[in-house]
């Protein structure tokens, strides 16, 4: 869909929920990425201009372990009315409105690109702040009532473990260390935890950073209920330190700063258990990893982005491999 569509059937979405005159301009697109399409626009007033993110499916093959864009913006605005960081939903789109899922969310300034967060001077007060923040920031999420959100999907450990040997199933491709590792996750699933909402993708990358730290969490598209230790697990992945190995929260700070975030806000830690996840997350993300190179290769969705993404599993099997060495895997 050209800019010029977007444009003419986003003000007419829009004119559902503004009651005064406007105009729109200045669209453009931020990202293409693999899950969604992320445009930026200026919405006229007579009481001012203010800018807005408009976030569109991007269409492809649906992720299993996903949710769509309507129960994204559901479950956003119901942490936000929780006091969660995360930005405003204004809009969602209809049917009627020809864009395809996607919603309309408030402006974060900020940066997101981890390369710049993590090697750039501007962030070098932020850096040291962000471990403790993103644990205060996870247990805030994790408090957040359910008895709501029982449109998303229970992914604990269990069922989840199930979703992904059936996903890993589909593509009919193996890869002996995945093979060995699901067997390792089945041996030693911890006991049944208390269940939370899950963001599911809380990393460097899904992070809005300005100078004072974290301003803002994105991308809630793979929200789910489960385990609330899955989010700190995710969150040390090596795949998100981006090259800062010695730094496995984000490759901006240490674990004992994430877990004193976490506990001065009142969760509850067990250390093990974010092991464990760190270890399925780690297959998990090369699991996604084969499905957006076969999307590509399938002519689905031909796309670099895609294809470049899928050469890194790869890189997942070294972290297993260095995982699963750990005296904390025995």
């Amino acid at each position: 869909m050209d800019k010029t569509t977007v444009q003419e059937r986003l003000g007419t979405a829009l004119s559902r929920s503004v009651s005064e005159d406007f105009r729109v301009d200045g669209l453009r697109l931020l990202t293409g990425g693999s899950a969604a399409q992320t445009w930026r626009f200026t919405l006229h007033r007579d009481s001012g201009a203010e800018d807005f993110i408009l976030r569109l499916a991007h269409g492809g093959e649906p992720f299993e372990m996903g949710i769509d864009k309507r129960m994204e913006a559901a479950v956003q605005s119901h942490a936000v009315a929780h006091g969660v960081l995360a930005p405003d939903i204004i809009l969602v789109i209809e049917p009627e409105d020809q864009l395809g899922e996607g919603f309309v969310m408030k402006l974060v300034e900020g940066e997101t690109i981890p390369q710049k967060i993590l090697r750039q001077e501007r962030f070098a007060n932020a850096r040291p702040r962000m471990a403790a923040q993103s644990g205060r920031l996870l247990a805030d999420i994790h408090r957040v009532p359910v008895a709501e959100l029982d449109f998303l999907p229970d992914l604990s450990v269990a069922p989840q473990l199930a979703a992904l040997e059936r996903f890993y199933a589909s593509f009919g491709e193996p890869v002996p260390l995945f093979d060995f590792t699901f067997r390792w996750l089945q041996r030693r699933m911890p006991a049944a935890a208390r269940k939370t909402l899950v963001h599911a993708d809380f990393r460097n990358g899904n992070l809005m950073v300005d100078e004072s730290g974290i301003v803002s969490i994105l991308d809630w598209e793979l929200a789910h209920l489960g385990d609330p230790m899955e989010d700190l697990g995710w969150l040390c992945v090596n795949s998100w330190r981006f090259g800062n190995r010695e730094l496995p929260v984000g490759g901006f700070g240490s674990r004992e700063d994430l877990y004193r975030g976490y506990r001065e806000a009142g969760g509850e830690l067990d250390e093990d258990a974010v092991f464990f996840w760190e270890v399925l997350g780690v297959l998990k993300w090369g699991l996604i990893c084969l499905y957006q190179t076969g999307v590509h290769l399938k002519g689905i969705d031909r796309s670099v982005n895609r294809a470049a993404i899928g050469r890194r599993v790869s890189e997942t099997e070294i972290d297993l491999l260095s995982l699963l060495s750990d005296p904390r895997a025995r």
